[in-house]
C-alpha cells in the first residue's frame, strides 16, 4: 500500500511538473515572412505611408506667448497702495501706506511691552496692540497713529516721541515711555 502511494505522489508530481513546464512554454504567434522586394513588381510594392524628412531641416519657430496676463492683478505691487489712476504726491502716497499698516492704526498708550532684547548691534523690543498682535521695534520705527517714533530701547523700556496736533491745529511732541509690567 505504501508503494502505491508513492507510486501515485510521483505521479501527481510529475503531472504537476508537466502543466508547469506547459504552462511557461505556451504556444508562439507565427509571424508572417519578412516581405521580399524582389517578389513582387515594382509597381504592385506598397507605397511607404509618410514621407520621409529631416528634422535638421526645419527650422525653430519663433517662440509663441500664450499666457496674457493682461486682466490679471500685479502680485509684485504692494496691497496698500491706492489705485494708479489717482494720482498722489509721494508724500501722501507714504501717508496712505502707513494708515494702512495695522501698527499705525492704534495710539501709542495703547500697546503694551512685552520684552527687550538688548545687546549686539541695536536693542529691539516687542509690543502687543490690544488685539494681541505682536511687533518688533527698533530705533527710529513708526509706531501709533500720530506719527511716533521711537527713539530709544533701554533696559527699563521703550521711549517714543508722538506727535499730537491741539485744537489750534499745532503740532505738538509728546515724550511717551512704555515700561515692561512688573511680576507679582
Amino acid at each position: 500500500m505504501t508503494t502505491n502511494l508513492l507510486l501515485n505522489r510521483s505521479t501527481y508530481i510529475a503531472l504537476i511538473a508537466l502543466m508547469i513546464a506547459a504552462l511557461f512554454t505556451g504556444c508562439k504567434k507565427k509571424e508572417p515572412p519578412p516581405f521580399v522586394a524582389a517578389s513582387k513588381p515594382v509597381s504592385q510594392q506598397p507605397k511607404p505611408v509618410q514621407k520621409s524628412f529631416s528634422s535638421s531641416l526645419n527650422q525653430p519657430s519663433q517662440p509663441v506667448n500664450n499666457f496674457d496676463f493682461s486682466n490679471k492683478k500685479d502680485p509684485f505691487k504692494p496691497f496698500a497702495i491706492v489705485n494708479a489712476t489717482q494720482r498722489l504726491s509721494p508724500e501722501s502716497a507714504r501717508q496712505a501706506l502707513r494708515d494702512a499698516l495695522p501698527i499705525h492704526s492704534f495710539d501709542v498708550g495703547q500697546f503694551k511691552l512685552i520684552g527687550i532684547v538688548t545687546g549686539g548691534k541695536e536693542n529691539k523690543a516687542m509690543v502687543t496692540d490690544p488685539n494681541g498682535k505682536g511687533y518688533v521695534l527698533r530705533v527710529g520705527m513708526a509706531i501709533g497713529k500720530n506719527e511716533g517714533h521711537v527713539t530709544a530701547i533701554t533696559n527699563n523700556g521703550v521711549d517714543v516721541v508722538d506727535q499730537l496736533r491741539d485744537d489750534n491745529g499745532r503740532v505738538r511732541k509728546e515724550n511717551i515711555r512704555l515700561t515692561l509690567p512688573r511680576k507679582q
